[in-house]
């Protein structure tokens, strides 16, 4: 659980106070970590001394002591220069270190699996309670769960870096149950959610793009005020991150709550689909539709239907505008001017675009 770099480190900090030298083995005798290259000891007396019942021993001029965790399981065994009671006191003052070092990771770890099922719904309710009590993990805290992509062979790195900067926020938790997402379980304020949730998705996204993940994104689910149901807006964080790369891919940070008819849509098999386009276009599809036309149906959404002000933005006369529209409704029988078409022709769109996620990824 704990890395040979975090020991090295404990070790190194250790001898840097002390003075003292000390070798950290396993208990087959391998080094772990070593503040110097002292072998004048054998791994056999590491194994000797680990079948041994003594806790600590002296052994051909050194001091031997056994690491156990919290559950009494032989660990390490630490070995420091013996003959001096500041070598046998430095030596326990380790042992105490790397066990708090044990205790602090097993939990960790512990948190790490319990929130992982949770999240996959793999635990049933009385577990859920249970095991929270134990790990010492609020029940009716408010919670909202918040998912960053980044490329695939970035995410490891990615997944270190969310893991710095949120180390100091002891009520939240950093995980990942694939190689796809990285997972943040947030502890939020029941009457400022929202906000906080942005606020945290702005400063995370910023944080990823100056540290060298330009292509990140971030989803998150709405709040929940039980446990139990975080795994809803783990789930809600998933469908935002699906939904906001096919209707809103020029966002980098997306909420559930936001989703609106994409929502909707994204629910819909594709058969019914293929039926409504058929419908619509006749059997053909947006993209038979020049560029020239998306462009004019675009710019005519984004103006709310205004006919003056998207000829103005498009530089093109009113009459030309009105013309392109009276040609599209020639093809599609929508009149873009009516607000019943122009809602029927939008939908339409987000179906077909859609229905082209859905095929480029294999769905």
């Amino acid at each position: 659980m704990i890395t040979n770099q975090i020991l090295q480190g404990t070790i190194d900090g250790l001898k840097a106070i002390t003075g003292v030298d000390m070798c950290l083995c396993d208990t087959d005798g391998k080094r772990v970590a070593a503040s110097g290259d002292d072998n004048s000891f054998a791994a056999a007396d590491v194994v000797s001394f680990a079948k041994s019942q003594a806790d600590s021993q002296e052994v051909k001029g050194k001091a031997f002591f056994k690491v156990h965790d919290e559950d009494g399981q032989l660990e390490y065994i630490l070995i420091t220069d013996g003959g001096s009671d500041d070598s046998y006191t430095v030596g326990k003052i380790t042992v105490f270190q790397i066990k708090g070092l044990l205790t602090a990771y097993r939990e960790r770890y512990d948190k790490d699996n319990f929130i992982k099922n949770l999240l996959l719904d793999n635990l049933l309710l009385v577990d859920i309670y249970n095991r929270a009590k134990k790990l010492h993990i609020e029940t009716e805290d408010v919670r909202a769960v918040m998912l960053v992509e980044t490329r695939a062979d970035k995410n490891s790195q990615a997944l270190e870096l969310v893991r710095k900067l949120f180390a100091g926020r002891t009520n939240d938790f950093v995980t990942a149950v694939d190689e796809k997402y990285i997972i943040l379980v947030l502890e939020v304020d029941k009457d400022d959610a929202g906000r906080i949730e942005l606020k945290t998705a702005d400063s995370l996204i910023a944080s990823l793009h100056k540290e060298g993940f330009p292509e990140a994104r971030i989803s998150y689910g709405t709040p929940v005020d039980v446990l139990k149901d975080v795994s809803r807006s783990y789930k809600e964080a998933k469908m935002a991150l699906d939904v906001g790369k096919i209707f809103f891919d020029e966002r980098d940070i997306i909420a559930y709550g936001s989703l609106g008819i994409g929502r909707l849509i994204y629910q819909l098999p594709i058969p019914l689909c293929k039926m409504f386009i058929k419908e619509i276009f006749a059997g053909k599809s947006p993209e038979d539709f020049d560029e020239e036309t998306l462009t004019t149906i675009d710019k005519f959404f984004e103006n709310s239907l205004n006919v003056s002000e998207t000829s103005r933005q498009l530089f093109i006369h009113r009459n030309t505008l009105v013309y392109r529209l009276d040609k599209l409704q020639k093809a599609t029988g929508l009149d873009l001017r009516v607000f019943e078409d122009a809602i029927t022709f939008k939908i339409a769109l987000m179906v077909s675009r859609y229905m082209k996620y859905m095929e480029n990824n294999n769905y």
